[in-house]
């Protein structure tokens, strides 16, 4: 009898566990303090209302992709993840099949009606959603006005002021004081914005790099223009200063760099690293870089779910994206810390109640307004965008002295055409 209980009190305990795990699901993203915090408030209040636990994982930018194209190569990804739109395209299985699970099987459980066709479009491939677009982005400069100030200056709004700038920013406020900070895939974003400005055409079409090697030169001369006039430090500075991301970056922080190339739905990050007393302020587009209106938008992030994960996870996945995008209360907690909702139901809800961040909607704004052009799935491709990627590669190497203009020129086209397999 002794050994018959105990039996059915293991028998018991494994049906509990059993249950416990049916009940919970796995969660990632990437971001700054301000959407951590946020995104654990809304993922508590979903547990709370819904008895389903979830697991966080979450971490800055730095290394993530990485961290999850290991996570997603071994099929251990988290249940929900938060996605980059080109994911869509580089995670897949061996046979091409993709490591995200079709949301169109999830629709009576998503309203995928509050979202813009256009955008779930783009998260669509072969028939299957691959994810929720959560926001559309695009970059723009954000600048720190109060050390335009103390160097004399307004923040620039022409390309001319930003070279004039460099010089005063070095005799006034000091050499180790720049206008703009620009990372290496900073750099590519910025040089593809002023190339179409000035040919007005698309960075890649049809698969097919649409500059001519000149014209990839003149780009990359723009870029070192800006070094050589002191408006942004060298990639030697950058990297002695230590930081694993610029927000986190103390000459950010105190205002030495005053200026970033971000996309809109990053000023909040940026603008609480600040310390106290400086003035964060959206920027404009340059009209003296050419006749077009450059610069592509892309859905900033989306939701997707693990197609390995099992049929219960998968469900109770797909009522979490459903919580966060499509709910009062997760919309109102979660704001725009991911950028303007695109999410119908969220927008009308953040906007009405004075939860949209200002900075972020102006920023959106204006980027939506001004950029005209498509971007490439590949341009994200990581072995572009990686750390040990060519972009990085290219830009490195010019700031270093290793490569002459001409040869970062055909070192950037040879990566680019090896990734759109040409």
């Amino acid at each position: 009898m002794k050994k018959f209980i105990a039996l059915l009190l293991c028998l018991a305990l494994v049906a509990t566990s059993a249950l416990a795990m049916a009940d919970s699901i796995t969660f990632s993203w990437w971001g700054g303090d301000a959407r951590h915090e946020a995104t654990q408030a809304a993922v508590a209040a979903f547990t709370e209302q819904t008895g389903i636990e979830v697991s966080n994982t979450y971490a800055a930018w730095s290394g993530w992709e990485d961290k999850m194209s290991q996570s997603f190569a071994a099929n251990s990804a988290q249940d929900v993840n938060q996605v980059n739109w080109n994911w869509l395209y580089s995670m897949v299985n061996s046979d091409g099949s993709s490591k995200f699970a079709d949301l169109n099987a999830y629709a009576d459980i998503i309203d995928l009606s509050q979202f813009n066709a256009n955008a779930l479009a783009q998260c669509t491939i072969d028939g299957k959603l691959l994810a929720i677009p959560v926001s559309m982005t695009g970059r723009i400069f954000y600048w720190n006005k109060t050390t335009f100030e103390k160097a004399g200056i307004s923040v620039p709004t022409s390309y001319a002021e930003l070279l004039a700038a460099g010089e005063t920013f070095k005799t006034v406020l000091g050499d180790d004081c720049y206008p703009l900070v620009l990372g290496t895939y900073d750099k590519m974003i910025l040089m593809v914005h002023y190339l179409e400005s000035v040919y007005g055409k698309d960075w890649v079409v049809d698969g097919t790099l649409n500059y001519t090697k000149d014209e990839i030169m003149a780009g990359i001369q723009f870029i070192q223009d800006m070094e050589d006039a002191h408006v942004i430090p060298t990639a030697e500075t950058l990297i002695g200063d230590g930081a694993d991301s610029l927000d986190k970056n103390t000459k950010w922080m105190e205002g030495k760099y005053a200026g970033i190339w971000e996309w809109d739905s990053s000023a909040s990050k940026f603008e609480a690293a600040l310390n106290e007393g400086q003035e964060f302020v959206v920027g404009d587009y340059f009209a003296d870089w050419g006749e077009y209106k450059g610069g592509f938008t892309k859905v900033s992030l989306g939701f997707a779910i693990t197609d390995a994960s099992s049929d219960t996870a998968k469900t109770h996945a797909a009522e979490l994206i459903q919580f966060l995008l499509n709910t009062e209360t997760g919309a109102r907690l979660l704001n725009s810390q991911r950028g303007i909702p695109l999410s119908t139901y969220a927008f009308d809800l953040c906007q009405s109640e004075g939860l949209l961040n200002a900075k972020v909607a102006e920023a959106n704004s204006k980027v939506l307004a001004w950029c005209s052009y498509a971007l490439d799935p590949q341009f994200e491709a990581s072995k572009l965008k990686n750390s040990d990627g060519v972009y990085n590669d290219v830009f490195e190497g010019l700031s270093y002295g290793d490569y002459s203009v001409a040869d970062a020129a055909q070192t950037l086209i040879d990566g680019i055409n090896d990734v759109l397999g040409k």
